[in-house]
């Protein structure tokens, strides 16, 4: 049977294809035709619109590591420069240049379509009861390119897997900010990266900070042994609770996708679209 650590795999073999529509160059040019102008209003109306025309508070809750000024700054009005019909038009447009660009005759590959066949086999088969932004994107109906369609699913699975690790912080007291300030300290990526794409103020860190050094998670600074038992702990909740679709989809099934990745993820970070330091936190997938 697959195990989590397949799952674990996959989400950081086929996470940076995803990341696509928030990093790559015509992403930001397709968002900003659509009238989104700015890294962030296409963000959030891209990864929002499976939702509908969600509100600041669905959107914090949904993503949940965002300050609520920082979505309330974009959420609602994006709504009023495109309908979330038109933002899952624009992420897919942006998606599919960047593809041309840093796949150059790929998209139309028999690996391209045997990729996608086995992605949404497993996107197919997520669990969406208590998953709304997995759910959200179920319900998005599937493009006819295959690069596309490996987007699609690739983007239904993540949010899958994300969802499933908003319930393993939450039960440990730590969604949102606390998540992040552990994150921080863990060296995954820096405290001025995470507050200035979070949107949370240097009072609100420190005041996070010090909650968590009073709960014995943090000392000076540094991640206690407590902290990096926990840590450990909500990632394999995660990776747990992720494992669902790649049972269904087997193991064949899965060496066969992460085979398939593995240029497409070298591609996307050789082309720059990845990153180094970003604060999504992805590990390498060895």
């Amino acid at each position: 049977m697959s195990s989590a650590a397949t799952a674990r795999r996959l989400w950081a073999l086929g996470e940076p294809f995803h990341a696509l529509t928030y990093f790559a160059a015509e992403a930001r040019e397709a968002f900003a035709t659509a009238g989104l102008p700015g890294f962030w209003s296409g963000y959030f109306a891209g990864r929002a619109a499976p939702l509908g025309p969600a509100g600041t508070e669905i959107v914090t809750a949904t993503f949940a590591s965002f300050a609520p000024a920082f979505v309330s700054r974009r959420v609602p009005g994006v709504w009023t420069a495109v309908t979330p019909a038109g933002a899952l038009t624009a992420r897919l447009a942006g998606v599919d240049a960047a593809v041309q660009r840093v796949l150059p005759g790929w998209a139309d590959s028999t690996g391209a379509r045997e990729a996608a066949a086995l992605a949404r086999r497993a996107a197919e088969a997520v669990d969406v009861l208590g998953r709304p932004l997995a759910a959200a994107n179920t319900a998005v109906g599937w493009p006819d390119e295959p690069h596309l369609v490996l987007w699609q699913a690739l983007t239904t699975l993540r949010e899958h897997r994300g969802d499933g690790h908003l319930a393993a912080l939450l039960q440990r007291e730590l969604l949102g900010l606390p998540a992040l300030v552990l994150a921080a300290a863990a060296g995954t990526t820096t405290a001025e990266w995470l507050q200035r794409a979070r949107g949370w103020t240097a009072e609100d860190w420190a005041a996070a900070a010090e909650a968590l050094a009073g709960r014995g998670l943090l000392a000076d600074g540094e991640l206690t042994a407590e902290a990096l038992a926990v840590r450990a702990a909500v990632e394999a909740d995660t990776d747990r609770l992720a494992l669902r679709p790649w049972q269904a989809l087997g193991d064949a099934g899965c060496d066969r996708l992460a085979e398939l990745l593995v240029p497409v993820r070298r591609a996307v970070v050789a082309a720059g679209d990845w990153p180094a330091g970003n604060p999504i936190g992805v590990p390498d997938p060895g």
